[in-house]
């Protein structure tokens, strides 16, 4: 087994950053390798951040590992700064990417510690107030027999709740017994269904233990997943923090009162945002919804979009119920049960807000729309972390590697629907002979065809269309021969086409690329903790190769992937 990095390459606006194209570096607040500009950035983070307000935050911060105490202690008495990633939480711990955004925050965070001589700390924000049930409530993976299996929670109907608020198997006690959210349902069963897919080795005892002791019934998707991460990489330090968390929203309370207040020039500058995004040939990731706010009331019942009513104050966006003043105010200070929480956009403000961030770890979609984020944090006077991208690869298991080989292709083929490779690779194949009557075959008709045109053309005009149609009907029977002899390929090649086609499912599962569709779980029980070894390896390898031709890579004296000469 071994893990191949990728590049990132799409979309376009990312490709053009990383290679450091000028119509898309001025929408990024530096180039993730410019060891100078996290420098600039920290002395800026240290004019907005006291000591008290970081033993403030240092409250929020769950996991850790077996030394979090001591290290959070540094981190405020050295005046420390985070390196941050995230994400909604997913059911069983989600696709492999959230293991390559966790150890790419941990290797980050190290290099920046190097690079400024002062505690860093990789954090992950646990996306608790989403409330894209879909999306959190089903994980795939292969199973013993190379099939794919998807455990997954009963879907919900009614109004969207935020997950934090969704107990599994069983309500959850909180506030008045008419106003709790029924629970997510069907835990027992996707438990069964992913611990009898997963292969069995000699790390399955303590791998099965970490699961079932996160997934009980009445905990939370944000909970289970927080718990079952911090555990699994405790050896990291990793941090973590849940974004309902009460203190959090008392901090962030500033940024989101004056969201509302400025709701309409704030979203008219999105607005001017996108449209320069679109000007410089590129497509903003998160389209600029007229007349809403960028925040969500987060009530018992439902989590749902603030509008602005043309009519003057606000409204819910998917109820069309109006808000009043006073209600907007008790949310704000979590009166009833209710909150205001930041959307996709405002989510980094508040973080950068909250959290004396230096940089913030993101996948490809999230890098682009970071991208729009500029005003937000402009107008809310926050400091901009810079975007570093998450590690990305796939892993390569020896069954695949082989295949891959015996069929001379490279990886991005196998992303080619099944039908249309085997059929490919099939015409491939074809003996020489065969290959070379054929096209014997139609080179003559086509001669032959042309020639008899123009001799009944001489005797009659109206003769030439029916050899025209002779010459088709003959290349449509030419074309089914070599459909035939395709399939008879096929049918001998069998074997080879279903190992073809497993490995396919490998690499990209369900269409899915592999680090999207596949639950981590799958290669830690097969090849046990030597796979988060490989990961950490790779992730942190990999700066290098990311600033080996660039200028101004970030490099410190103590790490040969940061430098000390950096610019911009």
């Amino acid at each position: 087994m071994n893990i191949r990095t990728r590049t990132m390459t799409e979309p376009p606006l990312i490709q053009d950053w990383l290679e450091r194209q000028s119509a898309a570096a001025g929408f990024f607040p530096a180039h993730p390798q410019d060891g100078e500009a996290y420098r600039e950035l920290s002395r800026d983070v240290d004019r907005r951040f006291t000591r008290e307000q970081r033993g403030e935050l240092a409250q929020l911060l769950e996991g850790g590992g077996p030394h979090a105490r001591s290290r959070v202690d540094r981190f405020i008495r050295e005046d420390g700064f985070v390196v941050t990633t995230g994400q909604q939480p997913v059911l069983f711990g989600g696709p492999l990417f959230v293991l390559y955004k966790a150890l790419t925050a941990v290797a980050l965070a190290h290099r920046l510690e190097a690079l400024l001589d002062r505690p860093v700390l990789p954090v992950f924000w646990v996306a608790s107030e989403d409330h894209d049930w879909e999306e959190a409530r089903q994980v795939s993976l292969l199973d013993q027999q190379n099939q794919l299996r998807s455990p997954a929670l009963e879907e919900r109907e009614g109004p969207a709740a935020a997950l934090h608020r969704i107990g599994l198997e069983t309500p959850l006690a909180e506030g008045a017994e008419e106003n709790r959210v029924p629970p997510g349902n069907g835990l027992e069963k996707a438990l069964k269904l992913l611990l009898d897919s997963l292969p069995d080795s000699d790390f399955a005892g303590e791998w099965t233990g970490m699961i079932s002791d996160a997934w009980q019934p009445g905990t939370t998707l944000p909970a289970a997943f927080t718990q079952a991460l911090a555990r699994l990489l405790g050896d990291d330090g990793l941090f973590f923090i849940q974004s309902h968390a009460s203190l959090l929203r008392t901090l962030s309370r500033p940024i989101l009162a004056r969201e509302l207040q400025d709701s309409q020039e704030l979203g008219a500058a999105l607005v001017e945002r996108a449209q320069a995004l679109e000007s410089a040939g590129f497509t903003p990731q998160v389209p600029i919804l007229e007349g809403a706010t960028n925040v969500f009331l987060d009530a018992p019942e439902s989590r749902e979009r603030i509008l602005v009513d043309p009519d003057g104050g606000f409204r819910l966006r998917s109820s069309n119920r109006n808000l009043s003043a006073s209600e907007i105010n008790g949310a704000l200070q979590g009166e009833d049960g209710k909150w205001i929480s930041p959307n996709v956009l405002l989510r980094p403000v508040v973080e950068a807000h909250i959290l004396p961030t230096l940089a913030y770890v993101a996948g490809p979609g999230e890098a682009s729309y970071l991208a729009q984020t500029a005003p937000l944090f402009e107008a809310h006077e926050v400091h901009r972390p810079l975007v570093y991208p998450r590690f990305s690869g796939d892993v390569l298991e020896g069954k695949v590697q082989k295949v891959l080989e015996k069929f001379d292709l490279d990886l991005e083929a196998l992303a080619t629907p099944h039908h249309e490779l085997a059929s490919r690779i099939a015409r491939d194949e074809v003996p020489p002979s065969i290959r070379k009557e054929v096209g014997s075959f139609r080179g003559m008709l086509a001669r032959h065809t042309a020639q008899l045109q123009d001799a009944v053309s001489d005797l009659d005009p109206t003769l030439g269309p029916p050899v025209l149609q002779l010459k088709s009907q003959g290349f449509a029977q030419l074309d089914e021969v070599e459909k035939k002899v395709t399939q008879a390929l096929k049918r001998e090649n069998q074997i080879a086409l279903a190992q073809l086609s497993k490995a396919q499912d490998h690499l990209f599962p369900g269409g899915l690329p592999q680090e999207r569709g596949m639950s981590f779980w799958y290669y830690l029980f097969r090849y046990g903790p030597t796979f988060l070894e490989e990961i950490r390896r790779e992730v942190a390898s990999r700066p290098n190769r990311i600033g080996a031709a660039a200028r101004g890579a970030i490099t410190a004296k103590s790490d040969p992937g940061l430098s000390q000469s950096p610019g911009r």
